[in-house]
């Protein structure tokens, strides 16, 4: 969840937006799952597909997804204040989101803060000068077994520390590809290092072949 305040009517672009070919057909893809009269439960997905397009929320994205769903632009407009996944002005190339919430912090995310001032030189809510990125705290991201960790896109950078978020940072503040999950090559969201259990599969006999009692198998023999 973004640390900026939420401004009280979009903000107006220089360019006035307007859906592309493929997005436009995008849009009416999702448009046709809704039943007749319903279009404005499109309302969310269109917007996200406005700001993959534009970057933003300004007024004329607001007025694109009211005009295709039939919604007053003041609806629209109060959708994409209560989601904070809504970027309601514009942003660096990259909007890297720090968890702030207990776990990561309790991990460090203040040392992923850190990282991000010293690579980029802003803090939450401030866009780098050179565009590369605008950085924002968030709430929960729903990671904490490996925090702490920054959602950066569509993607999440997880198991950092100030180095490995340094070198992340800088990575995407030169353009440079990165790789997505775990910073410490940890598998998914097991244990770091090594198993500790379950070491064995317990349907072998290496493993005991456990059975449960009720199992059929049990008290057929073949066990």
């Amino acid at each position: 969840m973004s640390a900026e305040t939420t401004p009280t009517a979009p903000a107006r672009d220089e360019t006035p937006f307007a859906f592309s070919e493929a997005s436009l057909e995008e849009a009416r893809r999702i448009l046709a799952k809704y039943p007749e009269g319903r279009a404005r439960s499109g309302i969310l997905p269109l917007l996200d597909l406005a700001q993959r397009q534009h970057g933003w929320v300004s007024q004329s994205v607001v007025e694109a997804v009211a005009e295709m769903t039939g919604a007053p632009p003041i609806r629209v407009w109060e959708v994409a204040t209560f989601y904070t996944m809504y970027n309601k002005a514009p942003i660096g190339r990259a909007h890297v989101e720090i968890c702030t919430n207990l776990p990561c912090w309790l991990r460090g995310s203040d040392e992923i803060m850190r990282a991000a001032r010293d690579v980029f030189g802003v803090g939450f809510g401030e866009t780098s000068a050179d565009g590369a990125a605008t950085v924002s705290s968030a709430e929960c991201l729903g990671a904490c077994v490996n925090a702490p960790m920054v959602q950066i896109g569509d993607d999440y950078y997880e198991d950092l520390d100030y180095d490995s978020a340094v070198a992340l940072f800088t990575a995407i503040k030169e353009g440079r590809p990165v790789k997505a999950g775990s910073q410490i090559d940890r598998q998914c969201s097991a244990p770091q290092g090594t198993p500790t259990s379950l070491t064995t599969d317990p349907t072998t006999d290496e493993g005991g072949r456990w059975i449960a009692p009720e199992s059929p198998a049990a008290s057929s023999g073949t066990a």
